[in-house]
C-alpha cells in the first residue's frame, strides 16, 4: 500500500550526511556545493520509483548546465530486499541514464534525519540549504493513467533556481514505504 511524504517544514535546514556511494566513492553534502540541490530518496524494487526512473535522468539532464546538484539515497533494508543491494542499484543507475551520486543509507540515519517515508521522495534545498520544496514529481503514479511529466519537481527547481520561493501546496510524494530495519 502507498504511502505520502511527510510534508517536512519549509525552511527546514539540509541535514548532513557522508555515504558511500554504489561506484565505490563517497559523497557528503557539504561536497555538493551547487547553489540548488535535490535529495531524492530512491531505490531499484519500488514499482512507484521505477516508473518515474527514467524521468529522474531526463530531468537531471535537462539541468546540467544549471547550478543544481543532484543526489540519490537508498535507505531500506538490503537482508530484507536484495534488489535494492548496492549491484542492483548500480544496474539502476545505468538503465535510467542517472549521472548524479547515488548513495546507500545503510544505518537508516540519513533517511530519519531527512524524515523521508516513502520511495521516491524529494527535497529541495535552495542556496542557504534550507528547504524550498517537498513533494511529487508530478501527479502520476504506476496505475493512474496521468502522464508521467515530471512537471511538478521541474517547476520547483526552476523557480528555487530563478531564487523563488514555490508556492504552496505542495503534492505529497507517494510511493513504496521505507524499508526500515526492525529496531
Amino acid at each position: 500500500m502507498p504511502i505520502d511524504s511527510l510534508m517536512v517544514p519549509l525552511g527546514t535546514p539540509a541535514p548532513t550526511f557522508d555515504l558511500p556511494t554504489v561506484d565505490g566513492g563517497r559523497v557528503a553534502l557539504d561536497d555538493l556545493t551547487a547553489r540548488v540541490l535535490l535529495v531524492m530518496f530512491v531505490c531499484n524494487h519500488c514499482p512507484y520509483v521505477q516508473h518515474v526512473e527514467d524521468e529522474l535522468g531526463r530531468l537531471a539532464a535537462e539541468f546540467a548546465n544549471d547550478d543544481l546538484a543532484i543526489v540519490a539515497i537508498c535507505s531500506n533494508d538490503v537482508e530484507a530486499y536484495p534488489d535494492d543491494s548496492p549491484d542492483h542499484l548500480r544496474e539502476q543507475a545505468a538503465r535510467a541514464g542517472w549521472t548524479f551520486p547515488y548513495a546507500v543509507d545503510e544505518t537508516q540515519e540519513v533517511a530519519r534525519a531527512y524524515n523521508a517515508a516513502c520511495t521516491p521522495d524529494f527535497f529541495v534545498y535552495g542556496p542557504e540549504r534550507t528547504l524550498a520544496y517537498r513533494g511529487a514529481l508530478d501527479e502520476s503514479s504506476p496505475r493512474n493513467d496521468k502522464p508521467l511529466t515530471g512537471e511538478l519537481l521541474r517547476g520547483a527547481l526552476e523557480q528555487v533556481l530563478a531564487g523563488a520561493a514555490v508556492p504552496e501546496p505542495h503534492i505529497p510524494s507517494m510511493g513504496c514505504g521505507i524499508k526500515w530495519r526492525d529496531a
